[in-house]
């Protein structure tokens, strides 16, 4: 699907108040929805999915999106922001990480502190400046990069993985374009300045996900997570990757008009498709297109504001959920934030 662009921005423009009053009811029924599932330890608790039922991703991740909307659209509960800080704080470890829960059970560490830390750095509640700098450093460890034996050659170099024990050479455990772009996005939202030697490592691992098409594949070392498969003996580009691509280029201080940049737009105003992620051929890999819908609808939205994205039917309590199952998306507490992001920008 190709998309004539200076015709797509012009109606957009043209659209775009109608759109924000025309999501504005539907942003604050989202928005009570997702406060209604606080539990009275001030946490998200997925219901659904065990690993998310400890709340400490979960919570980081809700709170963000609650934080983005105008208290003019929908009021937040009395102390629900403190109380949701609290909960963070207590799971919080002395070495700044938060989501790992035990041994042998962690509930994504990197992602739920980085999380934690740009929730913080957007609220800014009393010491918030404290609480996040062990964030920040615990960070800053996880980075596959030189004190950890990694070096420029290494597929991993600059990324982020899951978090937990730190991997050195050549074990790299699981490491993704989802991760890094959270953590730098931390990072930056916290003040760390795109010449920081962790950022410019970062663009290594980025510049090495990009394929010649402008477009970004998931993972340089854990093949079955490239969603879209390969062609061509390389990985295919695809939506969700290219969008965290984009934003990840953002971060670390990319400018827009930068040809990775544009490239990478390029590919998401070519390959764009409102209701599903695009880049998945006809076959055994096309239902991730859905499976993806209300990250690629989030990420883009923020990628490419003038993509506009079509969001499946509210649910009648006012949340979300993705009848396909492929990453989680049936959870309402996943797919509701990602949805309160679309319309908040919308």
């Amino acid at each position: 699907m190709r998309i004539d662009r200076r015709k797509f921005l012009w109606i957009a423009a043209g659209l775009a108040g109608c759109s924000r009053r025309a999501t504005s009811e539907p942003l604050a029924k989202a928005v009570e929805f997702l406060w209604a599932q606080q539990a009275e330890d001030g946490g998200f608790h997925s219901s659904t999915y065990g690993l998310l039922r400890s709340g400490q991703s979960l919570t980081p991740f809700a709170l963000g999106a609650l934080l983005d909307v105008p208290e003019s659209v929908a009021r937040r509960p009395a102390d629900s922001v403190d109380r949701a800080f609290e909960f963070i704080r207590k799971n919080t470890n002395a070495q700044g990480e938060l989501g790992r829960m035990d041994a042998t059970s962690a509930d994504y560490p990197n992602y739920a502190t980085a999380l934690a830390v740009t929730a913080f750095a957007k609220a800014r509640p009393n010491g918030w400046e404290k609480a996040i700098a062990p964030m920040v450093a615990q960070l800053r460890t996880q980075q596959f990069g030189d004190s950890s034996g990694w070096k420029n050659r290494d597929a991993v170099y600059g990324a982020w993985g899951m978090g937990g024990p730190i991997h050195h050479p050549p074990e790299t455990g699981h490491v993704d374009l989802s991760m890094t772009r959270c953590v730098l996005e931390a990072l930056r939202i916290a003040g760390v300045p795109a010449s920081d030697p962790s950022i410019t490592r970062a663009l290594v691992y980025l510049e090495r996900s990009q394929n010649p098409d402008g477009g970004f594949y998931f993972s340089t070392v854990n093949p079955e997570i490239n969603k879209a498969g390969e062609s061509g003996g390389s990985f295919r580009s695809y939506g969700t990757a290219t969008a965290d691509g984009v934003l990840a280029l953002r971060a670390a201080g990319i400018a827009d008009a930068d040809s990775r940049m544009v490239r990478a737009t390029g590919w998401l105003m070519d390959h764009h498709q409102p209701d599903r992620a695009p880049g998945f051929e006809p076959g055994p890999r096309e239902d991730w297109s859905t499976g993806l819908r209300f990250y690629y609808s989030d990420a883009v939205s923020r990628a490419v504001p003038s993509l506009r994205v079509a969001l499946p039917a509210q649910d009648a309590d006012g949340g979300f959920r993705n009848p396909n199952k492929m990453v989680k998306e049936d959870d309402p507490l996943i797919a509701t934030p990602f949805a309160i992001g679309v319309l908040t920008r919308q």
